[in-house]
């Protein structure tokens, strides 16, 4: 898939993984779906699918938090207050204990809802905003949210068709 650079192909980017991997996770058994038989997000960690459900609506969440913290003037802590980025695997986790108590149905629509704001918000916001120049480091702002939303969504599916092809 093309990088975006513009707002429309930031949408078009997020609907599009988003609505492939809704498919394959639909296809997912909600008895099974708290079983760690995944590859983690830290080195050498099992996670469930639910937990990579966990994951996806972690980042969507931060995402937001980002553009709302940066939309009222305040710093924004990437990628989170108490991390550094040579520590996802443990923010991961932080995700998946996040959301551990809710069961297959609901963290599917919880994930749907992050979605939902995350495009509200894209859609309120300029292509000049989003990549007329950088944000953080080198990276625009619509740049920084593909990171988090599309990519993931993509490496998601790769994971969970990984998944439902071997535990058939």
């Amino acid at each position: 898939m093309v990088v975006p650079s513009t707002k429309a192909e930031l949408l078009e980017a997020i609907a599009t993984t988003f609505d492939r991997l809704t498919i394959d996770l639909a296809r997912g058994s909600t008895d099974r779906a708290r079983e760690a038989s995944l590859a983690g997000h830290a080195a050498g960690t099992m996670m469930s699918p639910a937990d990579l459900v966990a994951y996806l609506i972690g980042w969507n969440d931060l995402v937001l938090k980002w553009l709302d913290r940066d939309d009222r003037g305040e710093p924004v802590d990437f990628p989170e207050a108490g991390f550094k980025w040579n520590e996802l695997g443990l923010l991961a986790q932080k995700f998946y204990r996040d959301h551990e108590a809710l069961d297959w149905v609901s963290l599917l629509a919880r994930l749907t809802e992050a979605k939902t704001r995350l495009v509200n918000t894209i859609s309120a916001r300029s292509d000049a905003e989003l990549y007329g120049g950088p944000w953080y480091g080198k990276w625009t702002k619509g740049r920084m949210i593909q990171f988090n939303t599309s990519s993931p969504y993509a490496n998601a599916r790769v994971r969970i068709r990984k998944w439902l092809k071997e535990k058939g």
